[in-house]
């Protein structure tokens, strides 16, 4: 695949089949996008090869958001300590780089902006709050484009969360929802809607259980049908909590996309993933 249909597959709609972003040839460019779709998919090892290469290249662009990619995905088996010093190195390597213009933020503005969001999400989970609000101010000063906007409304939300304050995070989440939506953003779509239902649920919005689970059904639908294996075990974890009568058959099914999700992680990405007291033991 060449970068438009690896760019539409990696922020836009529909994924392509697995033997379409296998190969390790390629553009850095192409590889970095193809890393970000196999990302999506679960498929963290073949991931994690060619973003282990790009960080080491000779382009420090596409060297930082490859090492914010994979940052990204430690982050997603709760390695939240690793993806904070790969988040650093994106950082450090995209400081000093003039701005440029992409329609998706592969520019220096939104590796900047990648680099500080995902610092902050770190931050977050290892209890450091005010750092974690610091970082999200600095990305949003970047003016990246849409993506760091959907971004940084998930991490804006989060850390509101995290704070107790479910009503502040409703808006963070629904400017992430909406601008996703708009886009056409199928992957960010899913997980904004997830993020969303989380902050309705916890601000006792009017008629919240009823949207939450709506939003998370839509979720769950979409990441099953694209194959999003790295979406869909944390919609059904939600999809347990909101619908607690059929608690058990989504916690199974949590367990079954987590069991293919760490035949297919690095030996680096099922350890984070075995100790994380985030991630839920595949085995149930």
């Amino acid at each position: 695949m060449h970068e438009p249909d690896l760019r539409a597959a990696a922020f836009g709609g529909a994924l392509p089949p697995e033997t379409a972003v296998t190969r390790g040839d390629g553009l850095p460019r192409e590889r970095l996008l193809a890393a970000v779709v196999l990302g999506a998919q679960g498929r963290y090892a073949a991931a994690t090869t060619l973003l282990d290469a790009l960080r080491r290249g000779d382009d420090p662009l596409v060297a930082s958001l490859a090492a914010s990619t994979l940052g990204s995905h430690r982050r997603q088996l709760g390695g939240h300590r690793q993806a904070r010093a790969l988040d650093g190195e994106a950082f450090a390597k995209a400081a000093g780089l003039e701005t440029g213009s992409d329609p998706d933020g592969l520019d220096a503005a939104g590796a900047r902006a990648d680099a500080l969001l995902g610092l902050a999400a770190d931050n977050l989970a290892l209890g450091r709050l005010p750092a974690a609000r610091r970082l999200a101010e600095r990305a949003a000063g970047e003016d990246a484009g849409w993506r760091a906007r959907v971004r940084g409304g998930w991490v804006g939300a989060e850390i509101e969360l995290a704070a107790g304050q479910g009503a502040a995070a409703v808006p963070h989440a629904e400017r992430a929802f909406e601008t996703a939506r708009a886009r056409g953003a199928r992957r960010h779509s899913v997980k904004s809607g997830i993020v969303l239902a989380v902050a309705l649920r916890a601000a006792g919005a009017p008629d919240h259980q009823q949207i939450s689970d709506a939003l998370v059904g839509k979720a769950m639908a979409t990441a099953e049908e694209c194959e999003l294996l790295s979406l869909l075990w944390p919609a059904t974890l939600v999809a347990a909590d909101l619908r607690p009568g059929h608690a058990e058959e989504y916690r199974f099914r949590t367990a079954e996309v987590l069991h293919a999700v760490l035949r297919s992680a690095d030996p680096c990405g099922r350890r984070i993933a075995g100790e994380s007291p985030w991630v839920p033991a595949p085995g149930g």
